[in-house]
């Protein structure tokens, strides 16, 4: 994957592998003496249930080794981020 710029993230739309909506990313975490993002905190759309995931309140926490492309949505890897819920 390329590199990106976390300002280019904002407010992107998360969406799965198969097609599904999942949420509209709102933050990241990173390790701070690394720089390495590892997850993404993303507001669930309505339509999606999340049940099984990994949540924060009502955001949901996405593992970036999840993430697979990010152009005009991020898209994630559904299994992956089942996986570590």
């Amino acid at each position: 994957m390329s590199k990106t710029f976390c300002r280019t993230l904002a407010k992107k739309r998360v969406m799965s592998n198969d097609g599904m909506l999942i949420g509209t990313l709102k933050n990241i975490m990173a390790d701070l003496n690394t720089g390495q993002i590892i997850d993404l905190i993303v507001k669930p759309d309505e339509t999606f249930r999340t049940d099984g995931y990994r949540m924060d309140g009502d955001k949901m926490l996405v593992p970036f080794e999840a993430v697979k492309d990010i152009k005009d949505y991020i898209v994630v890897d559904r299994y992956l981020l089942k996986r570590s819920g």
